[in-house]
């Protein structure tokens, strides 16, 4: 398979590279770049654990081609630091133990950022909804749901 040459921002840096065109971006984040935070788990977009923010919406980067990498703008967990949402969906999400192992905390967090960021007053079935591509083995996503619902509420300004 040929190679391709793209140019996109991760993190808010100008990537430029060549990847064979068989590259997947959760391969190409993990193995050439070493970024971490995303997780390979199904490797067939049904789980999240890859899941990166493509033009500020929640993508799987096991599912995405270089060549669909040209010009777009990719936060990975790591780069979820810029973005004031994310610090307060972690700090919600740790305060009510949502996650066991942690395996797929990056992605679940990414998809609640993508999710607060487009609708700040989700509720409950929003929230769901949202995270219906996410799957975690070790919780009953109840702590999950209810780290969400805390952030949502501190990012209204209203007390815990």
């Amino acid at each position: 398979m040929t190679g391709e040459h793209v140019t996109f921002r991760l993190n808010g840096e100008t990537i430029q590279l060549d990847a064979p065109g068989d590259a997947r971006l959760i391969d190409l984040l993990r193995d050439d770049l070493g970024y971490m935070a995303a997780k390979k788990g199904c490797g067939i977009g049904r789980c999240g654990a890859c899941s990166v923010l493509m033009n500020g919406a929640p993508v799987n980067a096991c599912l995405l081609m270089p060549w669909q990498l040209q010009g777009a703008d990719i936060i990975t967990p790591e780069g979820l630091d810029r973005l004031s949402e994310a610090t307060v969906i972690r700090q919600a999400l740790a305060a009510e133990n949502a996650f066991q192992c942690g395996y797929c905390a990056p992605g679940f967090t990414i998809v609640l950022t993508a999710l607060l960021r487009e609708k700040p007053d989700a509720g409950e079935a929003d929230i769901r909804a949202a995270l219906e591509g996410n799957l975690c083995r070790c919780t009953g996503y109840h702590s999950i749901i209810r780290g969400a619902l805390a952030a949502v509420a501190a990012l209204a300004g209203e007390t815990q």
